[in-house]
């Protein structure tokens, strides 16, 4: 039977009941919405909303839980607060003044990880996948789903806190392990098996504090893959064990460039006031990259007052860090990595032309490895109940569809940036700088050195000659269409 038929045969049954549904719903709202418009404000139910405006929506609904469970809160995915943010920054159009570049003309995107270090290596675009852990986060099959998106991309994956499974290593091209502030994941046929290391300091969602896995919630694959005895809690002290002093860094990064051979060794901080002093101190012991992770950076779970009232925004983050490596005549040794609310192409070609090699994507990679797979779990539990390790729609996700998924996304993210690019009259993603933008935001153009978006271009030195006499020949065609009627006249 066609489609068709079947509404035509229910339709006898369907119609009536459509209509008393119909009839019911319309009463109901009538009714609660006359409700609204004539109860005394003090007992209308509206006053929910205005209060939750004065307070703040997210505000209000973290309130009750804290007063639900006498406990600190831990809230998923970052700060929702408004930072000043890349959405402020504008580029320039190539189009006279600058010609753009050919369509067809081939963009370079890549970036060398690590450029001074002995294994240094080449990723094709400036896009990482950011760190993740496995277990303490996310489950065994995304972590293998984000290599294998990845290495199709010709880009690295990041393990997080987590141990590098071994399914993660054969699919990944590019592997870097984050040297955890615990005792898991550190033996030396890990660190061998890595082709970077990043250590990792603080987050720019959680700060330099450490965190508490609980030994009841470490189940028997956890305990496979950290190779740590059961019974016994994960802890992550807030300081590196083998960096109590500043000092001691240099000869952790020696121990690491040792043992490896020679793979990158980096560091990832938060971004905070003391940003170019931790920089010092960092580029003093001999690291070969950085990630700067900003205020808008998203974790598995952190208290709301570390999210939403520590750090800086990721364009001063950025600008800083980049103005401090240039200034010490490190930015062609040092590898930049920006991370913290990199969502689209638009950011991470802005976050480049602030002075980043290349960017960390979080919850972008996240959000598109569920893709339509999220249908499985909306609208009762969030997305994340997909993604998380041993949550309830674990089992349910499907590993080759989300690493296609993901890799498509990052396809395009590499597209959109050939086009950016070209857009700006530029063949290489190294030739992207502050000259190209401008600021919709008084505090950013500021705090960035970027020109606001209402002021005049001023026109380098070079070219100001030819601005003159560009000036002067609008003048003369003034002049002589003055004196074409006069001539006439006469």
């Amino acid at each position: 039977m066609s489609q068709k038929s079947k509404q035509r045969a229910l339709s006898p049954v369907f119609h009536p009941i459509r209509y008393l549904f119909r009839r019911m719903l319309k009463r109901m709202i009538a009714t609660y919405t006359e409700i609204l418009m004539t109860d005394d404000y003090e007992e209308n139910v509206w006053e929910i909303f205005t209060a939750s405006y004065k307070t703040g929506f997210t505000e209000t609904l973290e309130n009750e839980l804290r007063a639900a469970s006498g406990i600190a809160i831990d809230r998923p995915l970052g700060s929702a607060r408004k930072f000043p943010s890349l959405n402020d920054l504008m580029f320039g159009i190539a189009q006279l003044h600058t010609m753009p570049i050919e369509f067809e003309d081939y963009v370079d995107t890549r970036v060398v990880i690590g450029k001074k270090s002995k294994k240094s290596f080449t990723i094709d675009i400036p896009i990482l996948i950011a760190p993740m852990a496995y277990g303490t986060a996310l489950s065994r099959d995304v972590k293998i789903a984000f290599a294998k998106a990845a290495a199709q991309v010709g880009t690295a994956a990041t393990s997080g806190e987590g141990p590098i499974l071994p399914e993660e290593r054969d699919a990944a091209k590019y592997c870097i392990l984050q040297y955890n502030r615990g005792d898991w994941a550190k033996d030396e046929e890990m660190l061998c098996s890595s082709d970077a290391i990043e250590i990792q300091f603080g987050q720019g969602a959680i700060g330099g504090i450490g965190s508490r896995t609980k030994a009841e919630k470490i189940d028997a694959e956890m305990l496979k893959y950290f190779r740590y005895p059961a019974g016994y809690d994960l802890v992550a002290h807030s300081r590196q064990p083998e960096v109590q002093h500043a000092k001691d860094l240099e000869k952790l990064v020696k121990k690491l460039k040792d043992i490896t051979g020679g793979v990158p060794i980096g560091a990832k901080i938060g971004a905070g006031k003391y940003l170019e002093a931790d920089l010092d101190i960092l580029c003093s012991s001999g690291v070969d990259f950085i990630c700067v992770d900003s205020c808008e950076a998203g974790t598995k779970g952190s208290v709301p007052i570390l999210q939403d009232d520590f750090g800086i925004p990721a364009p001063f983050a950025i600008s800083r860090s980049a103005e401090w490596l240039y200034k010490h005549h490190l930015k062609d040794q040092i590898t930049l990595i920006a991370s913290g609310k990199i969502r689209a192409p638009g950011d991470m070609l802005k976050a480049c032309a602030l002075g980043a090699d290349a960017c960390y994507i979080g919850n972008a990679a996240l959000f598109t490895v569920s893709h339509t797979q999220a249908l499985k779990t909306i609208p009762y539990e969030p997305v994340t109940q997909l993604v998380w390790h041993g949550a309830k729609y674990t089992d349910e996700f499907d590993l080759e569809a989300g690493a296609a998924s993901l890799a498509n996304y990052l396809k395009s993210c590499k597209e959109e940036l050939d086009r950016g690019i070209r857009a700006l009259g530029k063949k290489d993603l190294k030739d992207v700088n502050k000259g190209d933008l401008v600021s919709l935001s008084e505090l950013i153009s500021k705090g960035c050195g970027v020109p606001m978006a209402y002021e005049p271009y001023e026109y380098p030195d070079k070219l100001q000659k030819h601005v003159q006499v560009g000036a002067q020949r609008r003048k003369i065609r003034k002049m002589e269409k003055k004196e074409e009627p006069e001539r006439e006249k006469e």
